[in-house]
């Protein structure tokens, strides 16, 4: 599977095409086929497509890994992202789990031909030590890049990383050159970043980029506002068109992850979810290359 990509890809990030399911429910599974999504992520025009580690056991048990492979390919996926390990910073009690999740996600990693690996922060902002993640995330990245992938991790506001600004600082420390972070529209307009601090980001530290939109106020708590009410790109309040030229001008080109999380998203089939979600995301492609009068 080759991960280059055509001017303004886009991929399907997990959520986006998961159908009824949350990131805030016990049981992060979709209720969908791996074939569903990605046939109606196919339909809808997008060449990547995300997968969460959790609903990769039911994948592997119902195709295997190489049908999951030919499965792709036939539905013309290009880039493939590899999203979740639990805890991947403990030597705690969560690790033997946490390290199981990693095995299967590198091995499914290196046989499907992923992009990249994606992981979050912790969003309980415990306590940390920053030398160890970064010390955890350099051993993750290497790992990565034993199998032919990148890591990249995704700063959420409410989390001990909650900003550009913190993941970089992350990344930098950890010195692998496999990693850098995910860059969320929602995550930088939440964490009152400038627009204009994208354009800085160096290339090379630029792993992901996720694409959404969302009202001028947040309602309830950060995480409740991100799960049950993001916007279509263009539905919202966010400066898009700011965020995606800055990037640009960064040297990013793609692909552009289309990350919907929402109470009326998960409502639709997921045919016709993922179809206005590209269809949004495109048009703020467009608009962002539009001279300004």
């Amino acid at each position: 599977m080759t991960s280059r990509s055509a001017p303004d890809d886009l991929l399907a990030t997990c959520w986006t095409s998961a159908g009824d399911a949350a990131s805030d429910r016990a049981d992060l599974r979709s209720p969908l086929t791996l074939r569903e999504r990605v046939e109606a992520a196919s339909a809808a025009g997008y060449p990547g497509f995300g997968l969460l580690s959790d609903d990769l056991p039911a994948a592997v048990t119902a195709y295997g890994l190489k049908g999951i492979r030919a499965l792709l390919t036939d539905s013309g996926i290009t880039h493939l992202e590899l999203e979740g390990i639990p805890y991947w910073w403990d030597d705690g009690a969560h690790r033997h789990e946490s390290d199981r999740v990693r095995r299967a996600l590198l091995e499914a990693a290196e046989t499907l031909g992923a992009r990249h690996l994606k992981v979050t922060p912790d969003g309980d902002n415990a306590p940390w030590d920053r030398s160890l993640w970064a010390a955890r995330f350099a051993e993750l990245a290497a790992q990565a890049q034993d199998v032919g992938a990148r890591l990249g991790i995704e700063f959420f506001p409410w989390s001990n990383v909650a900003s550009l600004e913190e993941g970089l600082r992350l990344v930098t420390e950890a010195g692998h050159p496999a990693g850098g972070v995910i860059i969320d529209t929602w995550h930088i307009a939440r964490a009152g970043t400038p627009p204009s601090d994208l354009a800085t980001v160096p290339l090379e530290r630029i792993i992901g980029v996720e694409l959404n939109d969302a009202d001028p106020q947040v309602v309830g708590s950060l995480f409740e506002d991100t799960v049950h009410r993001r916007r279509y790109c263009g539905e919202g309040s966010f400066d898009l068109a700011g965020m995606i030229a800055a990037l640009r001008s960064a040297g990013w080109a793609g692909p552009w992850g289309v990350e919907i999380l929402s109470d009326e998203h998960r409502s639709l089939p997921v045919g016709a979810a993922l179809l206005r979600a590209a269809t949004s995301a495109r048009r703020a492609l467009e608009t962002a290359r539009a001279p300004t009068s």
